[in-house]
């Protein structure tokens, strides 16, 4: 849609679509969709929005149960963002994951919905420890990038932008994106449309902050290893994930009143869990 009035604006996916990282629990999270559907709006103040993510979701889960509700909204616009949670699983195929996207980009497409998407940055240069993955990473976007070409779909590339490291962008948890970050998102995809009004100012970099001393950088690591990593791992061996239990935030379309109340972009966050 050329002129960015779009009327139903669904967003499918996993604790970044979400919002984690943005609010909490308890006063609400906001998160680059909600972020993204408040740019939408400026320029059709009576656009719907719907977010039907559950945090904690493998690409597949999503497909499986969150497409169908999609469609049933019948949207117009819809950003499909999954394949994070996959990455970090022990068993990993790039193109399996890239597969249940792009059944994803099929139907929407097919329904009449302009789908976007993104390709993910270099998780070893906000997380050193996941340095491994990085080859893995790589490989989806490749994926991510064919599948969108074959439907059409619309994809914001952040990959390329070494801003999407600064860890100003990230939680604590290095994992999902603090308010700055997700801002970042709202505006690369905004840009990635061509939204009225958006432009590349997403991909400036941050102002230059200091070196931590590299013994300071390896507390860091042993603390986060302890707080972060080391519970994710207690969750996986036990079968549990983050969304258990949990439903979409908003799986109705609904007008833009009452989206929670954005926390400071450059302030501190409560860092969610993996």
């Amino acid at each position: 849609m050329p002129d960015g009035e779009y009327v139903r604006y669904v967003a499918l996916g996993d604790s970044q679509t979400e919002g984690l990282g943005d609010g909490d629990d308890a006063t609400g999270l906001r998160g680059f969709a909600d972020r993204f559907a408040e740019r939408l709006a400026l320029v059709n103040s009576g656009m719907q929005y719907a977010n039907l993510a559950v945090r904690g979701r493998l690409a597949g889960q999503v497909r499986e149960e969150q497409l169908g509700p999609a469609l049933a909204l019948r949207q117009d616009l819809a950003t499909v963002i999954a394949g994070v949670n996959d990455v970090l699983r022990p068993r990993f195929d790039a193109a399996e994951v890239a597969g249940q996207l792009e059944e994803m980009f099929a139907a929407l497409t097919a329904s009449g919905a302009h789908v976007v998407t993104l390709t993910f940055p270099d998780v070893g240069k906000i997380a050193p420890l996941t340095r491994p993955l990085r080859a893995r990473v790589l490989a989806l976007n490749a994926h991510i990038r064919a599948a969108a070409a074959r439907h059409g779909v619309t994809v914001a590339e952040t990959t390329q932008h070494m801003v999407t490291t600064d860890p100003r962008l990230w939680t604590a948890d290095r994992l999902h994106a603090s308010p700055l970050g997700h801002e970042r998102i709202a505006a690369a995809l905004a840009h990635a449309l061509q939204l009225p009004g958006s432009d590349d100012a997403w991909t400036l970099p941050l102002p230059p902050r200091a070196i931590t001393p590299a013994h300071r950088a390896a507390v860091a690591e042993l603390r986060w290893i302890a707080a972060f990593l080391g519970p994710w791992l207690g969750r996986r061996l036990l079968g549990r994930s983050s969304g258990d239990s949990r439903t979409a935030k908003r799986p109705q379309l609904l007008p833009l009143r009452g989206l929670p109340v954005a926390p400071s972009d450059t302030g501190p966050e409560s860092p969610p869990s993996l």
